[in-house]
C-alpha cells in the first residue's frame, strides 16, 4: 500500500446525527473518517482525482444511507487503511462484526488468532482509520460495558443504538 499525499485526496465534511465528520478518500479507496472531537487528524475539504472522489461520493452517500437507517453494510466501498498488518487483520475481523451485533476484545483477539492479544486488539481498534465503516464502536468489554472510543462513549453508545443494541446508561 502506498502512502497517500494530502493533495491527492479527495475530503469532505459531512453533517450528521453525531457531528460533524471528515471524510476522505484516495484513488484507492476511502481512507478515513474523522469524529467531531478528533484534533489530531484533519483534512481540508478538496476534490482530490476524479477516482479519489469516485470514492469520496460512494462513501458520503454510503454514510448518509446509514444514518438514515437504510444501510446496514458497507462491502460495496473499496476501503484503503493505512496500518501495520497486524492492524489489518484486526480492522478485518472489525469489519466482519454483523450489523446490530457485539463482540468483545477477546473475541477479536481469537477470531485472528491471537488470544492472548487482547490488549494489542484494543490498540488496534483505536487505531481504526475509519469508524463507523469498520465498526469498532461494535467491540465492547467482555463485562458488556461500554469502553473507550475515539468518538467519545456518548457517540459509541448512539451508534450501538442506531443499530438496535441497548447499552448501559453513561454515568
Amino acid at each position: 500500500m502506498t502512502k497517500n499525499k494530502s493533495s491527492e485526496l479527495a475530503a469532505t465534511h459531512l453533517k450528521t446525527p453525531i457531528g460533524v465528520l471528515q471524510v476522505a478518500a484516495s484513488d484507492e479507496g476511502l481512507v478515513a473518517i474523522v469524529f467531531p472531537n478528533e484534533t489530531k487528524r484533519h483534512f481540508v475539504k478538496s476534490k482530490g482525482s476524479a477516482m479519489a472522489q469516485k470514492h469520496l461520493d460512494r462513501a458520503v452517500a454510503a454514510l448518509e444511507e446509514y444514518f438514515a437507517g437504510k444501510r446496514h453494510d458497507f462491502s460495496d466501498l473499496t476501503l484503503a487503511p493505512s496500518g501495520t498488518d497486524f492492524q489489518k487483520r484486526v480492522w478485518q475481523a472489525l469489519y466482519a462484526i454483523p450489523f446490530g451485533e457485539t463482540r468483545s476484545y477477546g473475541d477479536i483477539a481469537r477470531a485472528i488468532d491471537n488470544p492472548k492479544g487482547v490488549r494489542a486488539v484494543g490498540l488496534a481498534n483505536g487505531k481504526n482509520p475509519i469508524p463507523i465503516i469498520v465498526p469498532c464502536h461494535r467491540v465492547i468489554g467482555a463485562n458488556g460495558t461500554l469502553t473507550g472510543f475515539g468518538g467519545g462513549l456518548p457517540t459509541k453508545k448512539w451508534l450501538l443504538e442506531h443499530e438496535g443494541i441497548s447499552t448501559p446508561r453513561l454515568i
